[in-house]
């Protein structure tokens, strides 16, 4: 029994034992995604992972974590990952954080970014870093990103989709409703902004969307293939009955192999990766398998539906270590490959789990279970019969000099026999190690970014991981296994070691609840707009509709006007006795014109203009009427006019002074007379007797003598309207009642002023009635003894 139990226990510790060298393993694989450089226009230059050094960017070099760009005054960029497409504007300077199968991670310390997220599965991660925020990108859409070389602000626009943008003290959701520029790093500080109108690098990057957008081989490719859209520029599709739909190249030149023009760099984690120089090699070159159909090359792409793993180069090498070639100057040492074609099974150089071999293959041809156990298996391929093997032209080789120094393949290639090829060993690997300029390719010398964007911090939501050993530090470990990348553990125990700085990051500790799911706030960007515009927010309330009208502005206070003259029987002077009395229906129009705005002038012969509306006074107002002239001395213009002071009633005038109760009375006596004006109109005054006073807002002041007469007829008047009307305008205001002196009425149209003393004549065109100004004067007396009765 304890024998039975001791070897349970051993049974168990092996299967641990191998468990956690499997979950190692597994884990040591490299990813399945990497970034391709797919357009440069202009200076734009790279610096390999774990490297000081700028070279000059070559067009379809794979990039990975801890590569960076720096593209140029005046140039572009596009890099392109399986599900986005990321252009760099001039000025731009970007790093690769992080990019494996569940992230890509982005550094953005300058510049602006145009990104095109086609698709992103719901456990992957596209997030873009820069000094003030982590901007993570949920949706397909189109996305801009600025970050300001100079101010320490972020702008973030989109089209299309939704994102998350996550600082130190907060995270909201940002979408294509509103812009935003951001500063510092706590999200607290931030204005709105409007998107811009389409610019160069809008329409540029626009065009280079249709590109993909109307692909014709998406239809035939799976959609993490990456470069599938060049396609179409540079060949056809043709359906074969052996090998399904094929790509066949219709502008390569005669003899022209696959994996012959382009040159071999060292790319971690992968080790030797082909860099093609045609515009349509990348896809071509990573994923697929190539046939030799009918005399010509044809592609044959792996599943639609499987999902695409990235090769480093599909290819079986040639020879061993002291594989020779002869040339003219003699043997040299070489190096060779070909292709492999449909089918055939992909043995990596580096250590991998067994489902990433399986998957490795799965997805980019068609192959069983058997081959697939039989070669993870079986390190042994002298036994392997490869189609291609056998196919003129196929095997490519060079020097191993040049294969090493990443030198054109096409300028440095050899012949080679078919007996050569048939006798020599096949490799899985190109037993060569890589030398620095492997691994920074044979392009000239790059240009820098400027310094303060390679030292500015980033703010990251996801921690990247460490920072990529240099090859440096890796070079005498590479130089005992040539040709075969590091393991995992050995570049841990290298890391001390590396010799580029590493990345600034400053990873978010506040940890957020889920997924943020509100937009920032509109009072912070209110007031944030109010701090920058000295108190008055210049950016638009997004919580109002912007149709919306502005709320009135307060009005302004009311000039001070001149008392106004009531209506004609209250308002205008004592008139001779012809024109004491005026119809009801003038008097009704002269009403009427003062509801229609019409003020009193100095002078009544000239109506001054309304300044601005206001509310007429009471018809039945009256005013302290000018001085009357008495019935006896009207029969004449000759004869003198009373002097123009106020003229009681026959029965008051002499009335002694020192008598305050009948002035009282009297007083009583006008107020009655006021509220039964107010009802029905008075009679007008009549001669010698002065209508009841009242107690308007200002009264109104009394005009002299030399100013009692009335202007000619009011059809006059209204003829004279223009000449009348520019005369007022420049009129001047009258004196207060107590300073105003004894003025003379103007000349033309208005009548001159009688002498003083002498009774005005009467208007032309009027006649004189002196019987209705003796009964109007009885019946004032009338009712004016009645009315003493009654008190």
């Amino acid at each position: 029994m304890k024998t039975q139990s001791l070897r349970l226990r051993i049974a168990a510790f092996l299967a641990g034992v191998a468990m956690l060298a499997f979950s190692g393993w597994a884990g040591a694989d490299p990813p399945s995604r990497v970034a391709r450089l797919a357009y440069t226009s202009g200076a734009v230059s790279m610096s390999p992972a774990g490297d000081n050094e700028w070279v000059q960017a070559t067009v379809n070099r794979p990039l990975t974590t801890g590569d960076r760009l720096w593209v140029d005054d005046g140039a572009r960029a596009e890099l392109e990952t399986g599900g986005a497409l990321v252009r760099m504007h001039a000025g731009t300077s970007v790093s690769v954080l992080n990019l494996d199968d569940r992230i890509t991670q982005l550094q953005l310390t300058q510049g602006a970014l145009n990104v095109r997220v086609r698709r992103i599965a719901p456990n992957q991660i596209f997030e873009v870093d820069t000094p003030n925020l982590a901007f993570t990108l949920r949706e397909p859409g189109a996305y801009r990103i600025e970050v300001d070389s100079e101010d320490d602000a972020t702008t973030i626009f989109m089209r299309r989709g939704q994102g998350e943008a996550y600082g130190d003290e907060a995270a909201y959701v940002i979408d294509s409703r509103q812009a935003y520029r951001f500063t510092g790093t706590d999200l607290r500080e931030y204005e709105y902004v409007d998107a811009p109108r389409p610019d160069d690098f809008d329409r540029w990057s626009n065009s280079r969307d249709r590109r993909y957008d109307e692909s014709r081989s998406a239809g035939y490719v799976s959609q993490d293939v990456v470069g599938y859209q060049d396609l179409d520029d540079y060949g056809s599709w043709r359906a074969d009955a052996t090998y399904g739909n094929v790509w066949y190249p219709d502008r390569v030149a005669t003899g022209w192999a696959p994996y012959r023009d382009g040159h071999w760099a060292w790319i971690d984690p992968w080790g030797w990766t082909w860099v093609d120089d045609a515009p349509w090699g990348f896809a071509v070159s990573h994923y697929g398998r190539w046939a030799h159909v009918g005399g010509t090359w044809g592609w044959v792409p792996g599943p639609v539906r499987s999902r695409a793993y990235y090769a480093p180069a599909l290819v079986v090498f040639v020879g061993g270590g002291d594989f020779q070639l002869t040339i003219s100057s003699g043997l040299v040492g070489a190096v060779a490959w070909f292709p492999l074609g449909p089918r055939e099974v992909y043995r990596p150089a580096y250590r991998v789990s067994r489902d990433y071999f399986e998957n490795i293959n799965r997805s980019n041809t068609i192959v069983n279970n058997t081959v697939i156990n039989n070669y993870y298996n079986n390190s042994n391929v002298t036994n392997v019969v490869y189609i291609n093997r056998s196919v003129e032209g196929a095997v490519v080789a060079v020097p191993t000099t040049a294969f090493v120094q990443s030198q054109p393949v096409s300028r440095e290639a050899l012949r080679v026999s078919r007996e050569t090829i048939g006798s020599a060993p096949l490799a899985l690997v190109a037993p060569l190690a890589p030398t620095e300029k492997s691994v920074r390719g044979a392009a000239a010398q790059g240009g820098k970014p400027p310094p303060r964007a390679l030292e500015r911090r980033v703010v990251a939501r996801t921690a990247p991981p460490p920072a990529p050993v240099g090859f440096v530090a890796q070079q005498q470990r590479l130089s005992a296994e040539p040709g075969r990348p590091l393991d995992e553990s050995v570049r841990k125990e290298l890391r001390s070691a590396a010799t580029a700085p590493a990345p600034a990051v400053k990873v978010i500790t506040r940890k957020q609840d889920g997924m943020p799911r509100a937009r920032p706030p509109q009072a912070a960007a209110r007031a944030k707009a109010a701090d920058d515009t000295g108190g008055r927010s210049e950016q638009p309330d997004r919580g109002a509709r912007r149709d919306e009208p502005a709320a009135p502005p307060a009005q302004p206070p009311q000039r001070s006007m001149q008392p106004r003259i009531a209506p004609p029987q209250a308002t205008t002077p004592a008139e001779p006795a012809a024109q004491s009395r005026e119809p009801r229906g003038r008097a009704d129009r002269r009403g009427d014109d003062e509801q229609r705005g019409q003020t009193a002038a100095p002078r009544p012969a000239t109506p001054q203009r309304p300044a601005e509306p206001e509310p007429a006074p009471p018809r039945a107002t009256p005013a302290a009427p000018a001085t009357p002239a008495t019935p006896a001395t009207r029969t004449t213009p000759a004869v003198p006019a009373v002097p123009a002071t106020p003229a009681e009633p026959a029965a008051q005038s002499p009335e002694p002074r020192g008598k305050s109760e009948q002035r009282d009375e009297r007083e009583q006596r006008r107020e009655r007379q006021q509220r039964e004006q107010a009802v029905t109109p008075p009679p007008a005054p009549a001669r010698g007797v002065a209508p009841p006073e009242t107690a308007p807002p200002r009264p109104a002041p009394e005009i002299p003598a030399a100013q009692s007469r009335e202007p000619r007829d009011r059809s006059e008047q209204r003829g004279n309207g223009g000449q009348r009307e520019r005369e007022r305008a420049v009129a001047p205001p009258p004196p207060p009642p107590a300073q105003q002196p004894a003025q003379r009425a103007r000349p033309e149209p208005a009548p001159a002023a009688e002498p003083r003393g002498q009774e005005p004549r009467p208007a032309a065109g009027r006649a004189r009635d002196k019987n209705k100004d003796s009964e109007e004067q009885k019946q004032e007396e009338e009712q004016r003894r009645r009315d003493e009765r009654r008190n």
